[in-house]
């Protein structure tokens, strides 16, 4: 049974909501056990990741996709048969439209970056290094690969956040609503990194309660640009594109463009610091500010799938 809009009814919703939830939070705690137990702890922003723990990150990611699936499967009655349109699995309607989907995913974050390297410089806790332009088009061919090989991953994390989790939070897609499902979003997405970010991954060295706020701070200022990137296009494949960028081209980025004897902070420097912060900010109150984060009128009307309006392409 389902609503006018094509959502499921709200007790399977609610049902539905609690068990994706359970297991994609499951399904993280059980892939990083091994670090956790062995004492893993990441304290070095410049120290690389090793095989075991790049195992245990990748299963974790998969969890969030893998509890999507589940759910619509077998705990919604309306999504059984349609996993793919439930989740905005299709590449944006038009092939023009696919490119410039693609390519904003790539170009604001990288953008913000540069905002945040460029705040943080000028207050003296980043120093830039001999940046060699000659050199830009090398570094920038060898972070592609990574970040090709580095998509099935994100698949795992925005298939559940944003193909699943955030069209049902925000549902009819009123104003308060749509708030409180930015903000639950952001901070589910936040929360379910809470491993990670007491093995030091996300913030080398600092203690879980300064890194667990500044993960809610970036996630939940993160999140409107994924979603931005998802609804102009209809399509989950540039959120899964952006988010992929700034977790790995961007976190490059920073340590690419500084000083060689600087010590890297991500709590001072690139995205998930607070000059990242300041320029999401600015980014994220001038998409509300011009509509781009609202949910199309035809989006609830059809249950978030079908295709993107041009009123929505912007």
């Amino acid at each position: 049974m389902t609503t006018s809009m094509g959502m499921p009814t709200p007790l399977p919703r609610r049902r539905g909501l609690l068990v994706f939830l359970g297991l994609a939070y499951l399904g993280m705690w059980v892939a990083m056990s091994p670090l956790l137990a062995g004492g893993f702890r990441r304290t070095d922003g410049r120290a690389e990741t090793g095989v075991m723990e790049q195992v245990c990150i990748a299963v974790a990611m998969s969890a969030p996709a893998l509890a999507a699936v589940l759910v619509i499967r077998y705990i919604e009655p309306a999504g059984r048969g349609r996993v793919r349109d439930a989740l905005a699995l299709r590449w944006p309607a038009s092939r023009g439209c696919a490119v410039r989907a693609c390519l904003l995913a790539v170009v604001v974050p990288a953008g913000l970056t540069v905002m945040a390297l460029c705040i943080s410089d000028a207050v003296g806790v980043y120093s830039w290094g001999q940046v060699r332009w000659s050199g830009l088009g090398t570094w920038a061919a060898g972070t592609l690969p990574q970040l090709l090989v580095s998509l099935p991953l994100f698949f795992g994390e925005e298939l559940g956040w944003q193909g699943y989790l955030f069209p049902r939070l925000a549902q009819d897609g009123q104003r308060t609503r749509l708030v409180l499902a930015y903000l639950a979003t952001g901070f589910a997405f936040a929360l379910w990194h809470l491993p990670t970010l007491l093995m030091g991954g996300q913030y080398p060295g600092r203690p879980w309660y300064v890194s667990v706020p500044a993960m809610l701070v970036s996630c939940t200022l993160a999140l409107p640009i994924f979603t931005w990137l998802r609804l102009r296009s209809r399509s989950v494949i540039p959120a899964v594109i952006g988010h992929a960028f700034v977790s790995t081209v961007s976190v490059s980025m920073v340590k690419e463009f500084a000083d060689r004897n600087v010590r890297l902070d991500p709590l001072h420097m690139g995205l998930f610091g607070w000059p990242g912060w300041i320029a999401m900010g600015v980014f994220v109150a001038f998409l509300a500010l011009t509509g781009r984060l609202r949910i199309p009128p035809d989006l609830t009307r059809h249950g978030h799938s079908g295709q993107v309006p041009t009123s929505a392409r912007r």
